[in-house]
């Protein structure tokens, strides 16, 4: 089980890279917008920057702090909290759009990420959107998280959710990371 509160003392994790991932950064995004494992924040920040209603929602309380504290010294009004991704439900909310940066992929077996992608549906209004981004099996070598086939992604967003998009993208990482990008996934999937 990966540690996440140490994950984020010290030296930056990989993917941490202190802005937006390259395929995040050319979303336009209004509305209510959630962004889970968000990190340090940079998409939280980055949808409330373009006037979303933008929350941050992370299992680590030191990434939710440094999401905080990049808020207030940024000047942008963007709501943090510490809470588990199966959890997404207790917030009591409903978004227009969720944003996934590796989460997905950290979830140990298919079954559990199907779970992780209906609990992301639940608080998603119908018609709402998922952007999220994951390693890929086209990622060579055996470093950082689980390589997810594009099948599994196909299957696991064909149940309540219109897959609209599935193609290749890049996550970048970090300077002295094992790896200076990984191959990754992205997904638009519409809520039904």
């Amino acid at each position: 089980m990966q540690d996440w509160e140490e994950s984020y003392r010290g030296t930056p994790p990989p993917w941490d890279i202190g802005r937006p991932q390259p395929g995040f950064a050319v979303l336009e995004l209004a509305g209510r917008v959630i962004d889970v494992g968000c990190g340090t924040g940079e998409h939280t920040l980055l949808a409330a920057s373009q006037g979303a209603e933008a929350l941050g929602i992370d299992i680590s309380a030191a990434a939710i702090a440094k999401a905080r504290e990049k808020a207030r010294e940024r000047g942008i009004e963007a709501r943090f909290e510490v809470l588990d991704a199966f959890d997404l439900p207790s917030v009591g909310e409903t978004f227009d759009v969720a944003l996934d940066l590796g989460v997905y992929h950290v979830f140990d077996d298919e079954p559990t990420r199907a779970r992780y992608a209906e609990a992301v549906r639940e608080v998603l209004d119908p018609g709402g959107v998922l952007h999220l981004i994951c390693f890929s099996d086209r990622t060579p070598g055996d470093w950082g998280p689980q390589r997810i086939p594009a099948d599994e992604l196909r299957r696991t967003f064909a149940d309540g959710w219109e897959l609209i998009t599935l193609e290749p993208t890049t996550i970048e990482l970090n300077p002295g990371s094992p790896a200076p990008a990984a191959d990754g996934s992205y997904v638009l999937a519409r809520r039904r």
